[in-house]
């Protein structure tokens, strides 16, 4: 599998509401840290995860977290 696009080396860190979101595995999204479908036509797939509550996240977007959709700090070493 190829490796996916590193999107930026820092996290995307924002306020979420609860609900079901999209995470971009490929780096390719317009829309980072979530999926806008420029991952079709490639072996890459959106990751689904759902908050429960409100909450404050640090979203991957190097795309090599060991813990995605969310930071590890694995940015720091790319």
């Amino acid at each position: 599998m190829a490796d996916p696009k590193i999107a930026a080396k820092f996290p995307a860190v924002l306020e979420l509401k609860p609900g079901t979101y999209h995470y971009c595995a490929c780096g390719e999204s317009k829309n980072q840290p979530f999926c806008d479908g420029s991952h079709k036509g490639t072996a890459f797939t959106p990751m689904a995860f759902e908050l429960e509550t409100e909450k404050k996240v640090a979203v991957c977007q190097c795309k090599h977290s060991g813990k995605a959709p969310f930071c590890d700090g694995t940015h720091k070493k790319l």
